[in-house]
């Protein structure tokens, strides 16, 4: 980890002013996302400054920006500030966020869904674990509309993605029935790395044994347990509402 400077979380520029100021001021940008068919003047001289400084730029359809864009009405240019697509493990781990570690996963539908929903919650990134090969792996990235291309996608061993996180100062916090406390009993904020396990077996045993702490999302129904992308969902709005409003485990 020596000479990884800590990241603070991703953010959204909406519009060719945001983006050129954000420039100026030397931010760096991981990827531009631009409404195919934009033509101004203004707008083509940002994106000439931003490939200038190896900013990614992509042309995509109006569908697709406008429902990516926060403000309303919808920006025509969109530019991700932070952690980006690609780089390495430790890169991912030098964040001040939330990692997802996912172990596992059986269909490439469910780990599409789970790195979708890893994204949506502002992680850092998201560790997969699995036997999936190439056109597998492809397919996963597809169904997640395509949310490695504003976040870290890695595929690698749950084992050494837990040694990553625990040397780089992330609890780990294992999502599993055996867990004992709610996701608001638990302090969720800060350098996180959150593992689930796959749709049958859950988290292996040599997993949960290097857990800080096990959380177990409440069910009232009869089937015995979420869909994983669906507890993701509740974990992470959790963390959410106790980053957001300021309120910790207990509150």
């Amino acid at each position: 980890m020596a000479g990884l400077e800590r990241r603070g979380p991703r953010q959204q520029l909406a519009g060719v002013d945001a983006i050129d100021q954000a420039l100026r001021r030397g931010e760096r940008l991981r990827v531009i996302l631009v409404r195919e068919g934009l033509a101004a003047d203004d707008a083509d001289a940002v994106l000439e400054r931003a490939r200038a400084a190896g900013v990614r730029i992509r042309r995509v359809s109006a569908k697709v920006v406008h429902r990516l864009s926060h403000p309303r009405p919808p920006a025509e240019i969109l530019a991700l500030v932070g952690s980006g697509p690609g780089g390495t493990l430790d890169e991912l781990m030098a964040g001040l966020g939330a990692v997802w570690l996912l172990t596992g996963v059986r269909y490439p539908g469910n780990a599409g869904f789970a790195i979708r929903t890893a994204e949506v919650s502002g992680a850092d990134g998201i560790v997969v674990d699995c036997g999936f090969g190439r056109t597998e792996r492809r397919d996963a990235l597809r169904l997640s509309m395509r949310a490695d291309w504003f976040m870290p996608v890695i595929w690698e061993r749950a084992e050494v993605a837990i040694e990553r996180a625990a040397a780089s100062g992330h609890r780990v916090i294992g999502i599993e029935d055996v867990g004992t406390a709610a996701p608001w009993e638990v302090e969720l904020t800060g350098p996180v790395a959150f593992v689930i396990g796959g749709e049958e077996h859950g988290i292996p045993e040599s997993v949960l044994d290097r857990c800080d702490a096990l959380i177990r999302v409440p069910m009232g129904g009869f089937i015995r347990s979420y869909n994983l992308q669906a507890a993701m969902a509740g974990v992470s709005a959790e963390r959410l509402r106790q980053s957001l409003l300021g309120s910790g485990a207990g509150d």
